[in-house]
């Protein structure tokens, strides 16, 4: 089930290969991520040191958090990956110039993962291309309604 998606980055980017990757977080970040207080459009993953981090990430914290906890927003989380994945995203970010963006924010029994992509960018032919493609596709499927 879906908390949220990051469409702008399907806009953006061509996405190569998907991964999903456990996220480490604080008590008062689950519950708003539960809430749906949580946004990943502005965020990116980076790697440092054998460990993957994502960036840009926004939880705006509940009102009724508690008052000893000082919540920070927009912190930078580390994504749980194996050794080898993370070996491999290494090689193919470094060498092959790719990026590694956020795709999803999900549940998967009854803990919260991310979908990260490993995407290489897209020019603006290639986005009023995909736009185009779409329209067509959307419009045949109107046409195809009327007939019948």
């Amino acid at each position: 089930m879906s908390i949220v998606a990051n469409k702008k980055a399907f806009h953006d980017y061509f996405i190569e290969e998907k991964l999903e990757a456990g996220i480490a977080l604080e008590g008062w970040e689950v519950k708003a991520i539960r809430a749906g207080r949580a946004s990943i459009k502005e965020s990116y993953v980076v790697i440092r040191d054998g460990e993957v981090f994502l960036f840009g990430m926004h939880i705006t914290p509940l009102l009724a958090a508690s008052s000893h906890v000082k919540p920070d927003p927009v912190r930078t989380r580390r994504l749980l990956l194996h050794s080898k994945q993370i070996s491999k995203l290494i090689g193919q970010v470094e060498r092959a110039g790719y990026t590694l963006l956020p795709l999803d924010l999900h549940f998967q029994r009854g803990r919260i993962k991310v979908e990260i992509g490993l995407a290489k960018g897209k020019k603006q032919h290639d986005k009023r291309e995909a736009e185009k493609e779409r329209d067509w596709v959307r419009e045949k499927a109107r046409l195809m309604r009327v007939k019948v």
